[in-house]
């Protein structure tokens, strides 16, 4: 499926000939593609706007997906999209160069939102909450002007479980971040197809492809994130138990509500004998 030079996304030109990046290459696409159809991402004829910041989960998300589109696995339109949010010292040449050169239909938006948060976010607290809800109301705003249907995000298996732990710690809620959703407006989804692939395997694959990564200077400057502080415990428990972080996200795709405590999702009240339902059952 991979080996043919003639039969190739330009975004995989210069791919590494071994078997062990070939293995890496097909597990990913073939985990994107299980998500894609698990959670009913497509809608043919659609167009995604495929956000690209130029780290290393957004190209690989590029690149899949354009693999997936190559070999008519995913009848939707792809755009490219980068929010320069302008940043000091933002390489402001080298996405829309690399876009280029592979052939990619995308859109470069510049709009000055780091001023914003730097300006209205107290000194010592962290920027993302802010930063986060101006990037994502300007990629919808744009996503409307080009005509899609979903924004696509290239949030991965660890991001997802990392967001659990955070809400569980500091939210006090049982909450991630979805594959699936809607926005609060109602009229465009959200797509997270990257969210069955480890953060290691993106990792190796963008290093792998040698693609320019541009690190995030905004909050990557900043210590002591609830997020890294949760990554730690994270690789903690990985080196301690290899392979818990999979059997963590497995969890989160076997949620019993009758083996938890929320009556908004299970009716205890109305829960009567005879009913079925083994509320002694502690597996």
């Amino acid at each position: 499926m991979f080996d043919n030079a003639d039969d190739i996304h330009p975004l995989f030109e210069g791919a590494p000939d071994s078997t062990e990046f070939k293995k890496l290459r097909k597990r990913i696409v073939r985990e994107t593609r299980e998500a894609i159809e698990q959670y009913g991402m497509v809608e043919r004829g659609a167009k995604w706007l495929v956000c690209l910041s130029g780290g290393k989960d957004s190209y690989t998300l590029l690149a899949v997906l354009h693999e997936l589109q190559w070999r008519g696995l995913l009848p939707v339109e792809l755009l490219a999209c980068n929010l320069d949010q302008g940043q000091p010292g933002f390489p402001a040449t080298v996405l829309p160069e690399f876009l280029e050169k592979m052939g990619v239909p995308h859109r470069i938006e510049y709009q000055d939102t780091y001023s914003i948060v730097v300006d209205k976010v107290p000194a010592g607290r962290t920027f993302c909450a802010l930063c986060s809800r101006l990037r994502r109301g300007n990629l919808y705003r744009i996503a409307r002007e080009e005509g899609c249907s979903a924004v696509v995000l290239g949030h991965h298996r660890d991001d997802i479980l990392e967001t659990f732990f955070m809400n569980l710690f500091h939210g006090g809620r049982l909450a991630t971040m979805p594959p699936k959703l809607v926005n609060e407006e109602g009229d465009l989804f959200v797509y997270r197809p990257l969210a069955h692939v480890a953060e290691a395997d993106c990792e190796r694959f963008a290093s792998a492809m040698n693609y320019p990564i541009i690190p995030c200077d905004l909050c990557g400057s900043q210590d002591g994130l609830q997020r890294q502080q949760v990554k730690q415990i994270l690789d903690g428990w990985e080196k301690n138990s290899p392979g818990r972080r999979q059997v963590m996200f497995r969890a989160l795709m076997n949620a019993r509500p009758s083996h938890l405590l929320d009556p908004k999702l299970f009716d205890f009240a109305g829960l009567t004998r005879g009913t079925g339902e083994d509320i002694l059952d502690l597996r």
